[in-house]
């Protein structure tokens, strides 16, 4: 059994999912209820954008909490910067 890997952001991650989950329920509620497919575009691609900026900040808590202490702190700006790109 793994012991449990857990950082002082997760409840905030949660959050911001369980708001995201919230949010794509609606959109499937629109999309059985007839709405305009130009409105459920601009909803999904809200929901798309809020799932995409929680995977960032947990790739940026990863790696501010879980990287090798000898890395630098330049090290760690550039794999921020590159994970905003994942």
């Amino acid at each position: 059994m793994t012991k449990p890997h857990i950082h002082a952001t997760h409840p905030s991650l949660i959050a911001r999912l369980k708001r995201a989950d919230g949010h794509l329920r609606a959109v499937i509620g629109m999309i059985e209820d007839g709405k305009p497919c130009l409105e459920i575009a601009q909803q999904l691609q809200a929901v798309e954008k809020a799932v995409a900026n929680a995977k960032r900040a947990l790739i940026h808590d990863h790696i501010d909490n879980c990287l090798d202490e000898n890395h630098s702190p330049a090290d760690r700006d550039e794999l921020k910067a590159i994970a905003r790109y994942l």
